[in-house]
């Protein structure tokens, strides 16, 4: 395990532990580390889970998909977050969405019960360990809030301008990337590829935006 410390160190599950707290810790919960390649799946819709996964190095796209197979894409997740922790917390409930390797991708495994429950030597960081978990679940609801936001919007327009908006202020530049493809980004917003494509010209054509496939800029509005 000590050859992926310097990628779980990047986690915020692990956020205030030192080096060998956190080996000690995965020892303790016996965290596993498994390699997907590019469009594995890593955990499928349907699936009962109990298992935290931390993505250690890759990128990994939360997916649901309705009754004809059309892909939603709820979030895209990068080095060090996690994913299926509300799913694992209930432990019975089964997954809804498709966790899927966009690159070749190499994630830790720790079970939730263990997290959950003080082990017996009662080490002082499991408490910090549960407190990050609920710190991650808090996250990723607000995560989740904030596609609801976008996708509410009425029309294309207004669900891009929204999206990339929060994106300008996430990274507090006019100038940032995203993490989609024009097909991912209009699977993300629940819109039309070729729309999606349609409103980008537009609004570069109006000199709102300009941008390079995934590289974008904010322009301000003229007096």
């Amino acid at each position: 395990m000590k050859k992926y410390l310097h990628l779980i160190r990047n986690s915020p599950l692990f956020s205030g532990m030192t080096d060998d707290e956190i080996l000690s810790i995965l020892d303790c919960m016996n965290g596993t580390v498994k390699r997907y390649q590019k469009d594995a799946v890593i955990l499928r819709s349907g699936d009962i889970v109990h298992n935290v996964g931390i993505v250690l190095s890759g990128n990994v796209h939360i997916v649901k998909e309705d009754f004809w197979e059309n892909d939603n894409i709820l979030t895209c997740l990068g080095n060090g977050q996690i994913f299926a922790e509300a799913y694992a917390c209930l432990g019975t409930e089964r997954l809804e969405i498709n966790v899927i390797a966009k690159e070749r991708t190499d994630v830790l495994f720790i079970n939730v019960n263990k997290i959950m429950n003080v082990c017996t030597s009662a080490c002082e960081f499991h408490s910090v360990l549960i407190r990050n978990l609920l710190w991650s679940l808090a996250e990723k609801n607000l995560v989740l809030t904030k596609r609801i936001e976008h996708t509410s919007k009425r029309s294309i327009r207004e669900k891009l301008l929204s999206y990339l908006s929060e994106q300008s202020k996430k990274a507090r530049s006019p100038e940032f990337e995203i993490p989609f493809n024009r097909q991912q980004l209009a699977d993300y917003l629940s819109v039309d590829r070729s729309a999606i494509s349609n409103e980008l010209s537009k609004l570069r054509n109006e000199g709102l935006i300009d941008f390079e496939k995934n590289k974008f800029k904010l322009n301000e509005l003229s007096a």
